[in-house]
This record gives structure tokens, C-alpha cells and sequence, in this order.
């Protein structure tokens, strides 16, 4: 295939518990829509708890991360407003006490051994299981039911999520998002330029077009 065919790619990096990045890539999705050509996404994961984590990666809840009961608040107040603005339903709109490092572990995983398609489906389910229907995507047997619903085999993520070398390189990609300038997420990044949060269709039109709303 010829570059000329080859479809334009948009960075996003994420995390899948924010519920900031959910909100943002179904606004990606609806500027998809409207579309007239294919738009690849290249998914780089970012660890949103990376500063609570101790030396065996487990999240410690006692350490301070300076968010409070007022932040979850307003983080809440934030995202029924951006639900309302996008038309999206949320079951769950914080998800504080989940851990998704396995998810983005599997997910990596998926991406770099599947067709993008595939990838993109596991992706979804990811999603959809936090935030539409509450489950715990921290859970193994979570994830390996959601990968064998997405065409994906069960016992590869299984394998994946005990991997400690890809866990590392996992951790690698989270260290070279902050080194790129990547402080928070959504981000979403075409050709040298961001835009940030869960910002709507028409902006990510205008990243990835150049067109004015």
C-alpha cells in the first residue's frame, strides 16, 4: 500500500480509568463519523496512578496525590456535563479504587500481536465493561472474558497480564509519555500538535484537518 492510501493516525494517549479519556475517545469516534476518510488511532497507555505506586507496582491508597473529596466533586460535576454534551451514558463516572495496569498490560499485548481492528474491539470492551456496566477491569478472569468476546485468545492475555518483561515495557511506554510532555489524559496528538482533555468532535477536527468550526 502506498502512503498516499494509508490512513491518517491520530496519537491518543489514555488511561482507562478517567473517565475523561472514555468521554474523549467517544467524541473521537462521533468526529470518525463524520469523516470522509479512515483515521487510525495509535494508542499509547499512561499510567494516571503512577505517583501512588509503590516498588511491586501496587497502587497505596494512603499516599497523598493532593486530590481530595472537592477535586472528585468537581472531577463528577465535569463529567455529567460532558456526558450530556456528547450523548454518552456512564454507569460509573469515578472510578478510584480500580487499578487498570493489567488492562493496559493486556491491551498493549493486543495491540502489538492483533490486526488493529481486533485491537480496537478489546479496546472498547475495556472500556465499555468500567464504564457501562461497573465491572472491575483489574480483574484477570475480567479481562480474559473480555478478550475471548473480542476475537482474542483468552490464555494470551492471561499469559500477557504474568508477562514481567512486557509489564516493564509497558511501564517504559508510561516513562516515555511523561518524557514527551504528556502531563495528563486524554491527549490526542496529530502531526506535531495536541489537543488536550476530553475536548469535543469539532476540535479534533480541527487537529487533525486544519479546518475552522
Amino acid at each position: 500500500m502506498s502512503d498516499a492510501q494509508d490512513p491518517a493516525t491520530v496519537t491518543v494517549y489514555s488511561d482507562y480509568v478517567c473517565p475523561f479519556c472514555y468521554l474523549g475517545r467517544k467524541s473521537l469516534a462521533q468526529y470518525q463519523e463524520t469523516r470522509d476518510g479512515d483515521l487510525a488511532i495509535d494508542w499509547h497507555p499512561f499510567d494516571l496512578r503512577a505517583g501512588k505506586r509503590g516498588p511491586d507496582g501496587a497502587i497505596d491508597h494512603s499516599v497523598d496525590d493532593g486530590k481530595d473529596d472537592d477535586y472528585y466533586e468537581e472531577a463528577k460535576r465535569n463529567v455529567q456535563r460532558l456526558q450530556e454534551e456528547y450523548g454518552v451514558e456512564m454507569t460509573t463516572e469515578i472510578a478510584t479504587d480500580i487499578d487498570s495496569l493489567d488492562a493496559q498490560v493486556a491491551s498493549y499485548y493486543v495491540r502489538e500481536h492483533y490486526p488493529q481492528e481486533t485491537w480496537l474491539t478489546f479496546d472498547w470492551a475495556i472500556f465499555d465493561a468500567l464504564w457501562q456496566d461497573g465491572r472491575d477491569i483489574g480483574d484477570e478472569a475480567v479481562l480474559t472474558e473480555l478478550a475471548a468476546d473480542s476475537g482474542v485468545d483468552p490464555d494470551e492475555v492471561r499469559s500477557a497480564i504474568a508477562d514481567d518483561q512486557l509489564r516493564e515495557s509497558v511501564r517504559e511506554q508510561f516513562d516515555a509519555a511523561r518524557q514527551q510532555g504528556v502531563r495528563g489524559v486524554p491527549t490526542f496528538v496529530y502531526q506535531g500538535h495536541a489537543a488536550r482533555g476530553a475536548v469535543p468532535p469539532e476540535q479534533l477536527e480541527r487537529l487533525v484537518e486544519g479546518t475552522t468550526a
